[in-house]
C-alpha cells in the first residue's frame, strides 16, 4: 500500500510535457458560464475540457486579488514546467485596455493568468472546482495534453 502510495506521489511531480503530433491547436475558446475550454483546430474543435475558475468566476477580472478569470481576447504567452500547479501555460492577460483601466482605478490589474493542473505536493486543493485567484483549472493529465498541443502565440477567446 505504501509503494503504491509513493509511486502515485512521485508521478505527481513527473510533469514533464507530452509530445503531440495531432492536428495544430489554432485558438481556444473559454465559455466561463459552462466551465467549458475548446481547444479548436483549422476546420473543427480538437479537445473540450471542463475547467474550474478563480473564487469569484463571474465577471471581467479588473483588479490584483479579485479572483475573477479575465473575459475578452488574448494571447497563449509563456509555458511553466516548473509551476506550481502541475504544467501550467500563460495568458497575456492583462492588456493594455485592461492596464489603462486598472491605472485609473489607482489599482494594479494583477497578472500571471494560467491555464494549469492540480496543486503539486504540498499546495492546499482546497476547494477543488473553483481553488485559483482568477486562473483556468484543469486536471494534470487534461494540462499535460493541453501543453503539449497548444503553442505560444494561440489565440484564446475568453466569453463571460
Amino acid at each position: 500500500m505504501l509503494g503504491g502510495l509513493s509511486a502515485a506521489v512521485l508521478s505527481g511531480c513527473a510533469n514533464k510535457p507530452q509530445t503531440y503530433n495531432g492536428p495544430e491547436a489554432t485558438r481556444l475558446r473559454l465559455y466561463k458560464s459552462q466551465r467549458m475550454l475548446v481547444l479548436d483546430g483549422v476546420s473543427e474543435p480538437l479537445r473540450t475540457y471542463p475547467v474550474g475558475l478563480g473564487f469569484a468566476p463571474t465577471g471581467h477580472k479588473q483588479f490584483e486579488g479579485d479572483g475573477r478569470t479575465p473575459e475578452g481576447s488574448y494571447l497563449i504567452d509563456r509555458r511553466n514546467p516548473e509551476s506550481l500547479f502541475h504544467l501550467s501555460i500563460g495568458i497575456s492577460y492583462p492588456n493594455e485596455a485592461d492596464k489603462t483601466f486598472a491605472a485609473a482605478q489607482g489599482k494594479s490589474p494583477g497578472s500571471d493568468i494560467f491555464i494549469h493542473g492540480g496543486p503539486r505536493p504540498g499546495i492546499d486543493p482546497t476547494n477543488v472546482r473553483d481553488r485559483t485567484a482568477g486562473c483556468i483549472a484543469v486536471t494534470d493529465s487534461q494540462i499535460e495534453e493541453i501543453y503539449a498541443m497548444v503553442r505560444d502565440g494561440t489565440p484564446i477567446d475568453i466569453y463571460a
